[in-house]
């Protein structure tokens, strides 16, 4: 791939009902019913809201072959009512549903961590390579007669790795990692083209974005090299809801759709799920008026691997760069900032020096009205190199974009150590062309650190979550960027773009400051009222820093994906909830009305509380 330009990946085409997806049909966008699968009218009425919304897909539980079966007369009724949308078939654990629902649906996604494999006990499993080999055996002779299935029905699959039910045997040789979810893909892979079963889909999930987009990129390396061009559907699993589920699912997926990849995409919200349609589209689009951008030149550093790239070794300045997080940079008064747990680094005032607020935090301006005694930093622009390097600052910030790189910038950029670049991009496609200039960097041997800047024009909430969070994702995941500052001229407040910018860095897991809520989308296996659930434990609890908490409705993926949570929130039947510390389960199958009072008691008695 170009990593400085935009061009879609080459994959093979697949067939789902009449939609179909990959090769150079348009990028797909789908949704999963929370309705239990047995209740045919519930589930044709929100299978109806999703396609209103503009789901390409719907895709719906299937846990057993009652609920398999039962996706054939849901799928009767739809046509019946002039609906012929695809519809897909989400199996764990059960192969015999898979069997079942080949039958009736257009796709049936199955979990390699489960279908042949135990369902995953966290065991450390020994094999040696005699007994692995009869393993991966066990998978030819269980896989390829339901390829035969789906070869008669004209089914499409989708084998759906998820990094919270790895199954023990990957987990014991390859560890928890993306390597072991790539090596999960790869043997149900290999099987469909012994068994010439093309109409595949691929997903690699997890609820950690980084987790996720190297999974990925991963598997297309691994896919290259044994010739395989499978389409790739996208998402971030256990998002969550609202802001930070918005945020978390475009750093993720954009990441991946900024550079080309991707050919159907879920964003997994705890909301209504017709509520993520509009979401996805919106993601899509955006990412999507990069096509035939002007082309950006640039030179490729000798040696980049793109599938797992290298922090590059980058200078200290003040507080920035070196080993410290990123730091946030926010525009406007800093009285206008009120959540006092996610304070800027640093401010940038364009007022008369004299409306500066006097502050603990420290503020950057013109250096043209800036001075010594002030509780701040002078901001340089293109060609004002020299005044830079003349100034007395201890740190001094030079704003510039890839198109200004010269000769003189580049001595500037080497010799005077207090210098920090602000890096703007007006391009089409801003993550191409600040990438290049990062390998301009390292081609150079400079050490400077760089802010990431990014301005908008946006009046809703959701709208500058998405493109920041895609944007400056894609270049923080690549460890480039000591920084960001995101601008807007539009009426969300100051406070709000402030905020979204400390949830990409949580995001991206460069920086925590708040509690990190890992909650699944809800379908129809969730055994609680998954928003209300939601919204009594982030009361309860979403004044704690730093911890991460697992709310899912269910056991099917939930200590898994929750598995590196502190803490998890978990459905364990029927308004019965069972409470885990990390991976193990402490207390089982408490009722509803007591679990969020129980947890806050779990936190207290680990010593992780702190008042509000």
């Amino acid at each position: 791939m170009d990593p400085f330009n935009y061009k879609r990946r080459n994959s093979s085409t697949v067939i789902v009902g009449n939609v179909p997806l990959g090769g150079t049909f348009p990028i797909r966008v789908q949704s999963m019913t929370n309705t239990p699968t047995l209740d045919t009218r519930s589930s044709v009425e929100q299978c109806i809201r999703i396609i209103a919304n503009g789901a390409d897909y719907v895709r719906l539980t299937a846990q057993g072959e009652r609920e398999a079966y039962n996706l054939g007369n849901i799928k009767q009724e739809l046509i019946a009512l002039g609906y012929e949308t695809p519809l897909v078939a989400d199996i764990h654990f059960n192969p015999k549903a898979a069997f079942a629902a080949a039958g009736v649906v257009d796709k049936v996604r199955i979990n390699p961590g489960n279908f042949v494999d135990s369902a995953r006990t966290f065991k450390q499993l020994s094999y040696t390579d005699e007994e692995y080999a009869e393993e991966i055996e066990k998978i030819r002779t269980r896989f390829i007669p339901f390829l035969d299935v789906c070869r008669k029905h004209g089914t499409a699959i989708r084998i759906g790795v998820n990094h919270g039910s790895l199954s023990d045997r990957i987990m014991s040789r390859y560890g928890d990692t993306p390597e072991g979810m790539v090596e999960s893909c790869m043997e149900f892979l290999r099987v469909c083209r012994e068994a010439d079963f093309p109409n595949v889909v691929i997903s690699m999930k997890s609820s950690n974005t980084v987790v996720m987009v190297r999974s990925v990129r991963l598997l297309i390396a691994a896919m290259e090299r044994e010739e395989m061009h499978y389409p790739l559907h996208l998402g971030v699993t256990e998002a969550g809801e609202g802001e930070d589920g918005r945020i978390k699912s475009a750093v993720g997926i954009g990441a991946l759709l900024s550079d080309g990849i991707g050919d159907t995409i879920r964003v997994s919200l705890s909301e209504d799920p017709e509520i993520e349609i509009p979401v996805a589209r919106k993601l899509v689009a955006y990412v999507e008026k990069r096509k035939e951008h002007a082309r950006i030149e640039g030179e490729v550093v000798p040696g980049f691997d793109y599938y797992t790239p290298c922090k590059r070794k980058v200078r200290q300045v003040g507080n920035i760069g070196g080993d410290r997080a990123p730091v946030v940079i926010s525009s406007g008064r800093i009285d206008d900032l009120t959540d006092r747990s996610r304070m800027p680094d640093y401010c940038f005032i364009e007022e008369n020096e004299s409306d500066i607020p006097a502050g603990v935090i420290p503020v950057i301006v013109d250096y043209r009205k800036w001075c010594p005694e002030m509780n701040g930093f002078p901001c340089f622009g293109p060609g004002e190199e020299e005044a830079c390097r003349s100034s007395r600052s201890k740190i001094k910030f030079l704003q510039l974009s890839y198109s200004d790189w010269n000769d003189t910038v580049k001595t500037l950029l080497n010799e005077d150590r207090q210098t920090v670049v602000i890096l703007d991009s007006k391009h089409t496609n801003p993550v191409g062309e600040q990438r290049a200039f990062f390998h301009q960097l390292i081609r150079c041997g400079c050490d400077v650190p760089v802010i990431l800047k990014r301005d908008y024009i946006e009046s809703a909430d959701e709208d500058l979550q998405l493109k920041a969070a895609a944007d400056l994702g894609a270049l923080l995941i690549d460890n480039l960027g000591e920084g960001i500052w995101v601008t807007n001229r539009g009426p969300i407040e100051t406070g709000k773009v402030n905020n979204y910018q400390f949830a990409i860095l949580q995001a991206v897991r460069l920086r925590t400051t708040r509690t990190e809520y890992i909650s699944c989308p809800s379908c129809g296996r969730t055994l609680f009222d998954l928003q209300t659930t939601i919204a009594k434990v982030k009361a309860a609890t979403a004044h704690l820093k730093g911890l991460k908490i697992g709310i899912m409705g269910c056991v099917v993926n939930g200590p898994g994906e929750m598995a590196d949570a502190d803490y998890g929130y978990v459905g364990a039947g029927r308004n019965r909830v069972s409470l885990y510390r990390r991976k193990e389960c402490v207390e089982k199958n408490i009722p509803e009305e007591q679990a969020v009072e129980k947890l806050v008691g779990l936190i207290r008695a680990n010593g992780d509380w702190q008042d509000a």
